[in-house]
């Protein structure tokens, strides 16, 4: 699937990618709105079709992954609340073995997320998984999601690469189609974001259902 002998970099997503996306929809659907509903005095179901509406229009933008604009538009202390189910998150199998693969190669590793500065720390700090890269990229530094052509633009004032030699992998499909448009020629989806949801369909992209598919054995 992969011509490891073409590739010089490795770009990866973290959350459905390297993390199992459950953390993030548990958290989402389930326990802000329980919080949400706690602090107004709510039944649960309606503080869902309160926040579903509002999270949906925030997709796809900074906003959407921003731990500080949420606490400000609910009136919750978001980062506080992961901490409380932060024992959900937890590491895609092989996810370890790929890296260790990388890294011993001279593939230079990096992770390329979304997620607000406050939540890549403490899925670090839970999964002890910052070591295994050579450089960690907030899109949040950036200015704009992965989702937006002007990120990809913008990526190389904070990370040299070239998109023939580069590897991708992420879970959102909109993700890897802006990525396309900015010329990455390696791309690959991940069939299974959420180990508690079914695999997905991944339409255009080849996708890989566990990062031991593409870990070449040792010595090989």
């Amino acid at each position: 699937m992969i011509p490891w002998h073409e590739i010089s970099s490795v770009f990866l997503d973290m959350d459905g990618t390297l993390l199992d996306l459950h953390f993030d929809n548990h958290f989402w659907r389930e326990h802000v709105p329980l919080r949400y509903a706690e602090r107004h005095s709510l039944e649960i179901e309606a503080a869902k079709a309160m926040l579903f509406p509002k999270f949906k229009a925030k997709e796809g933008t900074m906003d959407w992954y921003c731990v500080d604009y949420w606490s400000r538009e609910l009136g919750l202390d978001i980062a506080g609340l992961k901490n409380e189910i932060d024992h959900l998150i937890a590491v895609h199998a092989n996810v370890v073995e790929f890296l260790d693969y990388t890294r011993q190669a001279g593939k230079r590793t990096v992770l390329l997320t979304n997620a607000h500065s406050k939540s890549l720390a403490l899925k670090m700090a839970r999964t002890d998984l910052e070591n295994h890269f050579d450089a960690l990229i907030c899109a949040h530094d950036i200015g704009y999601p992965k989702e937006n052509l002007r990120f990809w633009e913008q990526l190389r004032e904070h990370e040299e690469f070239d998109r023939d030699t580069t590897l991708f992998i992420d879970d959102s499909l909109p993700i890897l189609r802006t990525a396309r448009e900015f010329g990455m020629r390696h791309l690959l989806a991940v069939r299974q974001p959420d180990s508690q949801s079914p695999p997905k369909e991944t339409e255009e992209f080849e996708a890989i259902e566990d990062f031991a598919d593409i870990t070449p054995a040792a010595g090989a």
